[in-house]
């Protein structure tokens, strides 16, 4: 079963600096159904204006990755952390037990567009904690590459929670495919162009929620560039 969470039914709000769309429930955006699927539980699609930002803020017991799509982000965080990342780098932080964290753009120009994706960890109270890694090309040059998984394996920034989650950049006409284990379940959201699943067609910023279903076969359309989440 495949049930497509369309990009204009997701909550929307515009406020100035922050132009933000809400795949689930979250903060003054609620969905009774839509509170998140499996143990993933947040993904915005975010474009933050030139020089603005998410002031310092706090989290606890979560697991929070950010993907850049353009643009650059810098972080900032209360274990002393602090880079710019962006198109290419995958960002983890354990929030745990708690962690401060600010998100600023750091051009003076140009907007950043993201996805932010919080997954609930597999245990309250975990030590608070950071990892970013550099990808690049390889998502184009492997198909479905790795980024995220629990036992960080082939390179992956390391989740806890039992989630495997891949990127994928697909040229029109190109074609992937995954399996999926009996007791598994999927999300696939798009991140830009678009994309043909299992004969659904997919647009950009679309989501598609998947269970009972042992292969998925994605077809590239139109620049396509995906992340597919395999939840237990």
């Amino acid at each position: 079963m495949i049930i497509i969470r369309k990009a204009k039914d997701r909550g929307h709000f515009n406020f100035g600096w922050l132009d933000t769309y809400h795949t689930f429930s979250f903060g003054d955006y609620y969905d009774a159904s839509f509170m998140g699927f499996r143990n993933l539980r947040v993904i915005n699609e975010d474009f933050v204006h030139a020089g603005r930002g998410f002031p310092t803020h706090s989290h606890r017991d979560m697991e929070i990755i950010t993907y850049i799509l353009e643009g650059a982000l810098e972080h900032r965080d209360s274990m002393g952390n602090g880079s710019v990342i962006r198109p290419g780098d995958v960002q983890r932080m354990t929030a745990g037990t708690g962690i401060s964290h600010s998100e600023a753009n750091p051009s003076s120009e140009e907007p950043v567009h993201l996805l932010q994706i919080w997954i609930m960890p597999e245990q309250r109270g975990l030590k608070p904690s950071y990892e970013e890694k550099f990808f690049g090309d390889e998502k184009q040059q492997r198909g479905m590459r790795l980024v995220a998984s629990a036992d960080g394996r082939d390179g992956s920034v390391t989740v806890h929670q039992d989630v495997k989650v891949y990127a994928a950049a697909l040229d029109t006409g190109k074609e992937v495919n995954h399996k999926l284990m009996p007791t598994r379940h999927a999300w696939i959201q798009v991140a830009r162009g678009a994309i043909v699943l299992n004969g659904e067609n997919l647009d950009q910023g679309d989501g598609a929620a998947i269970s009972g279903e042992s292969a998925l076969a994605i077809d590239g359309r139109d620049g396509a560039e995906i992340l597919l989440f395999d939840l237990a």
